[in-house]
Order: structure tokens, then C-alpha cells, then sequence
């Protein structure tokens, strides 16, 4: 048996000395065990017959059932003294021989990796040695899309070890690891996959991310000894998942209404500070009345409609939210292309400060901050047009803006662009909705003689809850005038056509004087046969589902009568009474059917008021959208607030009642469905100003009448309206008398017109003929047309009434 000369190994099991004839002279513990004999034993004996050689530097013990295979090793030491060598003998286990080489195996295969850092650090943190070079690391992969920096280019010298981490990282971030790193020295607990930025000292603007593992090291006394670290570059995997999640906060957050500002301001919150330090989302200010927008023309005017920094305040030099400005001239055309542009320039697109006369023109403003920083502008293009452009900056410090941020501020501008794109379409929708609905509603304000009127009408915060809902104050003969209320079950444009439809034939059927529980029935088969023509399932949309208050008021009788299908009844305010509800059993829905419409006839003071109002100014709802959130009070405390604001409307004009009731109920004017307020002041006639006669059916009464009639019109000062009105009378007097039986009833009225009334038993309504030249009648009605401004007839309790109106003529002179 031969062998080289070699040092003791670490790890030696057993130690055999060998004399001249290789006979063992002595043993280190543990012979015992490994060998399976006393050391008494093994003492004295030759090698050979403790072993058996397999192949050179392994061997099998002799011992039976002992075959477990030995690493042998010899090696020569001089005995001190005498210059005398002896020879040693080494037996390791070799399975723990294995062990050894595995473990070696892995230390030497990591230290020699060039993708994946490992560094032994001291107690102290300092490292001893490194695998690799931090800059070389830096060199091979780099940030995606971009070159290597010429800080990392140029980064080639060494590392001295032992060296500090911070003399390998930029401060913050050498000193966030070093924390976490003596956090494990001291209490044993690893780190595993924790990322962290990790810049190099000599490439501090290039983003860099590193996945860390750091475990404690001890010796075989279990004592502590630092700890190891290995590390792999993710920065390419961190900034691909910042991307997604930057993008997905995007896609979540914008587009979630349809309001062009929220959009443009939600916008910047998302982009800030997480990838830029300031941003402003300038938009065309066409495209807040939903017109097409006019970026690309010089002169146009802007909007800063979003804007968010991390600084505590806004910079004084940049534009503020909200704030308006001119295009002077592009200084880039790529502008109006979607290239993200990422330079240092003052701006890329030359504004001037729109400030309204007399007013501080404020610092010179620019769309981005000045001096140092990085920057980047991102003009939002969506189907085919530029919408406006993302002004983002970075403060110094940070990293610039690389060519991959541009790409994913592209990606980001094309998502948010088509989102303020649908905003633009959307208002527009609205608007147009709206414009019609207001169109189609007739003046605010109206005075007649019966009554004061105002009103109101508070459209929807979206298109989805506008489009139906109407009011409208409508005169009737004799001085009397009809106040209604509806809306429709739908929304949008359909819904207001539909009200179109509806409101006018309301109108027609007021000026056949119908009742209002006649007018609803009309009215309510209306609505079936308009949803029959178009094929409209009686499913609440359309004319079917619609309601409507109608009330009639006679000044000179002070009755007001109401029918009401699927509406709230009003409310009544009777001077010096607490405001009340008036007891009205409202019938079904338009196009419903099943029941009838029944009336309620109420009698009103002069000065009382009478309230006619949306179900959705008194009902609990309030929120957005579909999503309901808590309301703020109550139906019946609403309609506790509202009667409140009529019980201390004293001295009010109903516009003035109005407004308080809205501002009471509606105090941001945002619901979610369109609402209609209708306020009235009714008054009455003075009793001098009306005459009332009764006649038997005698055709000599017809005298009387026109006695009657002329005498009081002296008295009212209407002699130049005498002739007219004493051959109407004597015509339908003798009408009356002729055909329909008595008592026939006469009144006159004077108004801003001359009313008079001629009622009789008889429910056949005439018509106005032309009579032949051979007739002997059938020419007194045509007659009363020809002298009248304005007649007509309508069905009463008793019978009919005919009435004409007169223009006042001026007296003489």
C-alpha cells in the first residue's frame, strides 16, 4: 500500500499511527466503533488484517457484517526528535465522505454562478466574499428596453473585501438590507424571497430589484458567525408585475362612471406617487360639453381637468387643476400623434393662461415643474382623435423615466383615453336628453289670474335617470286653470318623446274641459293604445307605467278638483293652517287598467299654497348609480322638511318656495332620478268682478238677459263691449231656451278678458255649421264665433256650459 504524503483532513474519523510494518502502534477514539474492536485489540495489528483493500484508497473491514465501505488516506508526520517519521492512517465512513464532497460541491457551484449572487457577511455585516461583482451583475441583465446606463458601463473596479454593503449600494438602500440583514445575525429567523431595490453606488439612476434570501451562519460550537446572502436580479419580473398592476388599477378605477372630471382626476390619483410625483390631465374643453375635441388646433382652449402631486402643495409655476389655457403652438408635432414623448424640456406644448377681465393673471404657469426632474407628456388618443395629452414628472432623486415607462404610458393613456372618450359620448347623450326634456317644459314662471305659479325642474346626474318626468300649468275657461304633474317609467330619449306625447295630449284634453278623473281614462287608454302601435310589453316602460296628477282650479269658486293615477297627492297650505296632505286615493298607473279614477274636490283660500312634486324629492333614496347607500332621512321625515319650508314661506313668492324646498331636499341637486317641483299661489276673483243670473225656460227671459248683462256692463265700465256681448247672449239664451229646457243660468266674468257662461240642463254640445241660404237657422252659433275672441262648451254635473271670451276694448278717447 502506497500513498502521496498529505495534510490531516477535517474530516477524519479515525486516526490510525502505523509502525515499520504498518502494525497499528495506536488509535484516536472512536476506532472502537467504526472498527468494531477493542483498541486494546486493534493495537499490534497489521493494517492487512483489519482491512480489506478494494481499490486503491478504499477498503472494507474484515470484520464480518461490517461492509460498509471506508475512505483510507495516508499520510507522513515527523515525530519530534530524533528526526524519526511515522505514518498515519485515515478511515472516514464513506458515505459521510460523500456528504463532505456534496457539501463542497454546492458552495463551489454557487460561488461559481454569474445569474445568481451569494455573499458571506460577518457578525458585522462586512462581506468576505462575493461570487460576483456587483456591476457585472448589473452589465448582464440591465433594465428591459434599455441600454446599460454609462454609470454601469463604466463600473469595473473591483470590490475590496471585507467591504460594507453600503459600499456597494446607495445609501436607502444599502441601509434598508443592512436592517434586515442584522435582524437575522441576531435572532436566527431567514429571510426568503424578500425583493428590495438594491442601486449600485456607481449606477444610482438605474432601477434595480433584487430577490433575497439571507440565512445565520454558526460554527460546530454553535456559536454565531454572520450570515450568508444570496440574490437574483427580478428587476425585469418587478417592473412586468408593477406594470399589471399599475394597468389592472387603471382598468378598475377609471371608466367607473361616466363623468369626464372624476375620470380625468382618478386618472392622476393612480399614476401618483406609485409612478410619477405629478400629474395633470389636460382635456379639450369642448369635450365637457361632449363636442368633438380640437387638440391639434392652434388657439384652442384646454382644461386642466385632473391633477394630483406628492408635494405637500402645488407648484406655483404649473397649472393648477381646473385652470383654462390657450394653444399657442406645438413645439413637438409628435404630439398629436400617441408617442409618449420623455425629454427635459420646458414644454412641449406653448400655452397661454386664459384670466378672466380684471383679474390677477397669476405666475407664469407651465404644464409641468421647471428645472431638474425627469418628464414625460402622453397624448391620449382614442378612435382616431387626440382628446388632450398626461403631463407626469419626476421629482430629482428618482429614477427618470425610461423607454419602457413610455411604452406603459402609452398603454395607460390608450386605456384612459377611450374611457374620457365615453365620458365625452355619454355627455353628449346626456345633454341632448336633457335640452329636449327642459324644451319640452313650459315657462318657469306663470302668472295668470287664478294663480302664481313656479317651476322647477332638477335633471338627473346621469342619462340613465333623465328623460319623462314633466309639469305643466295650463289655462282654462272661465278663468280657471289646470296644474299637472307626471313622469314617465322610462329613461332617456324614448321616455322623453313618450312625455312629449303625452304632455300634449294632456293639453288637448284640458281644452275640451273634460274632469279630471274623464281626462285620466282618456288619457289611461292613451297610453294602451300608443304601447299596442309600437308593440310595447306592458312591462313599465313607455307610455304604460306612466303617472299624472291633475288638478283644476276655479278662482271664482275656489274649488280645486284632482284625479291622480300612481302619483303622491300634493300638498295644501291654507293661510294660517299647518300644511297638509290632500286625501287623495290615487288610481293605477297609465295603461295599467283595472280600476277607475276617482276625484277629490278640496276648497282653497286666496294665498293658500298647493305643491305638486316628484315621488323622488320625498322618497329615501340616495346613492349612486345602482349601489344604495344609507338615505339621510326618512320619506316621512322628508315630508316633515318639506312642510316645514311651507310653514315658514310667509311673504315668499312661490320661485322663492321652490328654491328653499329644493335646497332643503336636494342639497347637492345630484339624484339619481330626474325630479319635478310645481309650486302655486292660487288666488280668487273678487265678487265684483263676477255676475250671476238664473232664467226659466221662457223665451221672454231672453230680454231680461240682455238687460240684465248691459246694465252690468255699465257698471264695470265696458259700454264698448256692450253690442257684441248683448247679441251673444240673446243667441245662446235663446239657445238654451229652444233646445235644451231650464233653468238656464248666466254669468258674466270679467277677467283680462270678458267671460260669459250660458249653462243649461242639456248634455248635446253644439257645432259650428255654416247654414244653407235656404235654412232658417243654424246661423246664431256662427254668429257668436264671429263676435267672440275665443268660445267653446264643457260638460258640468248638470248639463253643459258654453262660454265665450271678449278682448276688452279700449273706452273711447
Amino acid at each position: 500500500m502506497t500513498a502521496s504524503p498529505a495534510p490531516l483532513p477535517p474530516d477524519a474519523a479515525v486516526v490510525l499511527v502505523l509502525g515499520a510494518d504498518d502494525e497499528v502502534l495506536g488509535c484516536t477514539p472512536g476506532a472502537e466503533d467504526l472498527l468494531g474492536q477493542p483498541a486494546a485489540r486493534i493495537t499490534g495489528q497489521r493494517l492487512d488484517r483489519l482491512l480489506e483493500y478494494r481499490e486503491p484508497g478504499v477498503a472494507l473491514l474484515t470484520r464480518p457484517g461490517h461492509a460498509d465501505p471506508l475512505r483510507l488516506r495516508l499520510s507522513t508526520v515527523e515525530v519530534a526528535g530524533g528526526g524519526r517519521t511515522r505514518r498515519l492512517v485515515t478511515l472516514t465512513p464513506e458515505e459521510a465522505v460523500h456528504r463532505h464532497e456534496e457539501d463542497q460541491a454546492v458552495v463551489r457551484a454557487l460561488f461559481s454562478q454569474r445569474l445568481v449572487g451569494i455573499a458571506i457577511h460577518r457578525a458585522d455585516l462586512l462581506a468576505t466574499r462575493l461570487n460576483i461583482r456587483p456591476e457585472v451583475l448589473l452589465r448582464s441583465t440591465g433594465n428591459a428596453g434599455e441600454p446599460p446606463s454609462a454609470g454601469a458601463a463604466d463600473a469595473a473596479r473591483d470590490i475590496a473585501l471585507p467591504a460594507r454593503i453600503a459600499d456597494m449600494l446607495v445609501p436607502d438602500d444599502a441601509a434598508a438590507i443592512s436592517d434586515r440583514m442584522r435582524q437575522v445575525v441576531d435572532s436566527g429567523e431567514p429571510i426568503i424571497d424578500w425583493e428590495h431595490s438594491a442601486r449600485l453606488r456607481d449606477a444610482p439612476d438605474t432601477e434595480r430589484v433584487l430577490s433575497i434570501q439571507v440565512f445565520q451562519l454558526r460554527d460546530p460550537g454553535d456559536r454565531v458567525q454572520g450570515a450568508v446572502s444570496i440574490f437574483t436580479d427580478v428587476t425585469e419580473q418587478y417592473i412586468a408585475r408593477r406594470r399589471m398592476a399599475l394597468l389592472h388599477a387603471v382598468a378598475e378605477r377609471i371608466g367607473a362612471t361616466l363623468d369626464l372630471a372624476s375620470n380625468a382626476q382618478e386618472l392622476a390619483r393612480v399614476l401618483v406617487p406609485g409612478f410619477a410625483d405629478l400629474a395633470g390631465v389636460d382635456i379639450s374643453s369642448r369635450m365637457l360639453g361632449g363636442d368633438e375635441p380640437d387638440w391639434t388646433v392652434p388657439g384652442a382652449q384646454l382644461r386642466r381637468l385632473g391633477g394630483e402631486t406628492s408635494r405637500p402643495q402645488w407648484p406655483a409655476e404649473v397649472y393648477p387643476p381646473g385652470a383654462r389655457f390657450l394653444i399657442e403652438e406645438f413645439a413637438d408635432p409628435r404630439l398629436s400623434d400617441s408617442r409618449a414623448l420623455r425629454e427635459s424640456w420646458p414644454d412641449a406644448v406653448r400655452t397661454r393662461r386664459i384670466t378672466l377681465p380684471g383679474t390677477d393673471p397669476g405666475p407664469a404657469a407651465h404644464q409641468l415643474p421647471q428645472g431638474a426632474g425627469s418628464r414625460m407628456i402622453v397624448p391620449l388618443t382614442a378612435r382616431g382623435q387626440v382628446l388632450g395629452a398626461l403631463h407626469l414628472w419626476r421629482a430629482p432623486g428618482r429614477l427618470p423615466f425610461t423607454r419602457q415607462d413610455a411604452w406603459l404610458g402609452e398603454e395607460i393613456g390608450s386605456r384612459a383615453a377611450l374611457s374620457l372618450d365615453n365620458a365625452r359620448r355619454y355627455t353628449r347623450e346626456h345633454r341632448t336628453v336633457e335640452t329636449l326634456q327642459r324644451s319640452l317644459l313650459p315657462q318657469p314662471v306663470v302668472e295668470l289670474t287664478a294663480a302664481r305659479t313656479a317651476g322647477s325642474y332638477v335633471a338627473a346626474r346621469t342619462a340613465a335617470g333623465t328623460g319623462g318626468t314633466w309639469y305643466d300649468v295650463i289655462p282654462l275657461s272661465s278663468a280657471r286653470v289646470a296644474f299637472v304633474i307626471g313622469d314617465i317609467a322610462g329613461h332617456g330619449l324614448n321616455a322623453t318623446a313618450t312625455m312629449g306625447r303625452l304632455r300634449t295630449a294632456v293639453q288637448t284634453l284640458a281644452d275640451i274641459d273634460l274632469s279630471p278623473e274623464e281626462l285620466l281614462t282618456r288619457l289611461d287608454d292613451l297610453a294602451i293604445r300608443l304601447a299596442d302601435a309600437e308593440h310595447e310589453p306592458r312591462d313599465g316602460t313607455g307610455a304604460v307605467g306612466a303617472t299624472c296628477l291633475y288638478c283644476v282650479y276655479d278662482p271664482v269658486t275656489g274649488d280645486c278638483t284632482m284625479a291622480g293615477a300612481g302619483r303622491v297627492p300634493p300638498v295644501v297650505a291654507r293661510p294660517g293652517q299647518p300644511p297638509e296632505t290632500v286625501p287623495l286615493k290615487a288610481g293605477p298607473p297609465l295603461g295599467v287598467g283595472g280600476e277607475p279614477y276617482e276625484s277629490v274636490r278640496v276648497r282653497l283660500e286666496p294665498d293658500s299654497w298647493l305643491l305638486l312634486f316628484s315621488d323622488e324629492l320625498v322618497a329615501a333614496r340616495a346613492g349612486d348609480g345602482d349601489i344604495l347607500e344609507p338615505a339621510e332621512h326618512t320619506p316621512e321625515e322628508r315630508m316633515n322638511l318639506l312642510r316645514a319650508e311651507i310653514a315658514a314661506a310667509d311673504g315668499h313668492t312661490p320661485a322663492e318656495l321652490g328654491q328653499s324646498v329644493l335646497d332643503a331636499l336636494l342639497p347637492r341637486r345630484a339624484p339619481d332620478s330626474e325630479v319635478a317641483l310645481l309650486v302655486a299661489r292660487v288666488r280668487c276673483l273678487a265678487e265684483e268682478n263676477t255676475a250671476h243670473w238664473s232664467f226659466a225656460a221662457d223665451p221672454a227671459v231672453v230680454g231680461e238677459a240682455r238687460n240684465a248683462i248691459l246694465g252690468r256692463l255699465a257698471e264695470w265700465g265696458l259700454e264698448t263691449n256692450a253690442f257684441a256681448t248683448e247679441l251673444i247672449v240673446s243667441e245662446l239664451v235663446t239657445n238654451a231656451i229652444r233646445y235644451a229646457g231650464g233653468p238656464v243660468e248666466l254669468r258674466l266674468i270679467r277677467d283680462e278678458t270678458l267671460i260669459c257662461e250660458v249653462s243649461d240642463p242639456s248634455e248635446t254640445q253644439p257645432h259650428l255649421r255654416r247654414a244653407r241660404p235656404t235654412d232658417e237657422g243654424g246661423r246664431g252659433l256662427f254668429l257668436v264665433a264671429q263676435l267672440a275672441h275665443r268660445w267653446g262648451s264643457r260638460y258640468t254635473a248638470r248639463g253643459k256650459t258654453i262660454w265665450t271670451e271678449q278682448l276688452l276694448e279700449p273706452e273711447p278717447g
